[in-house]
């Protein structure tokens, strides 16, 4: 099965509509996600909680890390730099942290709120090399734009 965005979009913006709480919109976010596309084996948020630290936040899959550094790995690298990263290979990118072993290629896209603050990143794995694309960055960019930079 493959997402469909526009539906997705949709189904997301419909289940969050008037809900302002953080924890319950990752959540919510991170569930519908995950059941939309076969390729996505982790799908989860890591939460800003102190100055250049992440702890996990909702997730769907098996175990995550429960703590990474902004100086660490994929999460970081999106934390710190506020930049989409979309990893082809997980075992090619410098300082990856293998919190699955089954993890291959990976998708990271910072969370903003209204002010522009960076406040999670929004992280997608997959058991598959090279399973994104542009395409699957900008629409979970809009979509997490939608929700959070409201």
């Amino acid at each position: 099965m493959r997402v469909i965005y526009p539906e997705l979009a949709q189904t997301i913006a419909a289940l969050t509509a008037g809900e302002d709480d953080t924890v319950a919109l990752m959540a919510t976010i991170a569930c519908e996600v995950h059941h939309s596309d076969d390729r996505f084996d982790w799908t989860g948020f890591y939460r800003v909680v102190a100055p250049e630290l992440l702890k996990i936040g909702p997730y769907q899959g098996g175990h995550g890390c429960l703590v990474i550094p902004f100086s660490r790995g994929v999460c970081g690298a999106a934390a710190r730099t506020g930049m989409v990263q979309l990893v082809p290979d997980v075992d090619a990118f410098s300082g990856h942290i293998a919190c699955a072993s089954s993890t291959r290629s990976e998708l990271v896209l910072p969370v903003f709120d209204a002010r522009g603050a960076v406040i999670a990143v929004f992280d997608i794995d997959s058991n598959e090399p090279d399973a994104f694309d542009q395409t699957d960055a900008d629409a979970f960019s809009a979509i997490l734009q939608d929700v959070f930079a409201k």
